[in-house]
């Protein structure tokens, strides 16, 4: 199954996904290495502060939350977020893999976020805890298009996303996941998930935004997601979450 891959930051890239599960090694979905955070020398002591953190993220993830938070001499902060239905290993072993391919793709930057299937960590010189990341997203869109009623299709994946969104925002670990019939035979699958150091309101915000902006570029397509760097969205006509 085909993916284009759209952010305002780079050209339109083909991706490839399949209904298979994603292993955590695959390469990531998307990274961002931030030029306005600046950056450090190989032999600078952030290399060791940087290390440090990652560390603290990497042991700090526990289930079933699946986030983790740490800063580091108030010079350095970061937050892992896995997948709210991902199991213990698998989660543990999406952040450890994250936490060294970030260090290879953003080698001296003091902030990067990186996103897996499974997971994503982010990490930033300054304290961005509690604060709804708009700037940072990126989206994935099935080139199969909806053949029959397109316009009723996005009426029901706005309808489940926004009880998802606001199922997600009021559990205790920001996520939700759910299905809506479409018809006798195709059900509509979907999530909705937070960064747990956003509050329950901003949660919400976050989330009405990511489904705002479905329309733009999933209109009528078969799954489609808005991924960011607080929240991020997803449907797809086929189930796509590990069973519980």
């Amino acid at each position: 199954m085909s993916y284009i891959h759209k952010t305002s930051l780079i050209i339109l890239i083909i991706l490839v996904q399949t209904r298979l599960k994603v292993s955590a090694v695959d390469d990531p979905l998307y990274q961002l290495c931030s030029s306005s955070a600046g950056s450090f020398s190989p032999n600078s002591v952030y290399v060791k502060t940087l290390n440090t953190l990652l560390g603290s993220l990497q042991t700090g993830i526990v289930t079933p939350s699946g986030f983790s938070r740490a800063a580091i001499h108030k010079k350095l902060f970061g937050i892992a977020l896995c997948r709210g239905d991902v199991n213990s290993t698998e989660c543990n072993t999406c952040v450890v893999d994250a936490s060294a391919e970030i260090r290879k793709r953003c080698p001296y930057n003091k902030g990067a976020i990186i996103w897996y299937d499974n997971c994503f960590l982010k990490y930033l010189d300054h304290n961005f805890f509690g604060q709804i990341d708009i700037q940072n997203k990126f989206e994935l869109v099935n080139v199969a298009n909806i053949s029959n009623n397109p316009t009723l299709f996005n009426q029901k994946v706005k309808g489940l996303l926004s009880n998802l969104a606001d199922q997600g925002s009021r559990s205790r670990v920001l996520y939700a996941a759910g299905e809506t019939k479409l018809d006798t035979f195709t059900n509509l699958y979907g999530l909705a998930q937070c960064t747990q150091d956003l509050s329950s309101k901003d949660c919400k915000i976050c989330l009405d935004e990511a489904i705002s902006e479905l329309p733009s570029c999933c209109d009528g397509r078969q799954g489609g997601r808005v991924v960011g760097g607080s929240c991020n969205v997803r449907y797809e006509v086929y189930p796509f979450l590990n069973s519980s």
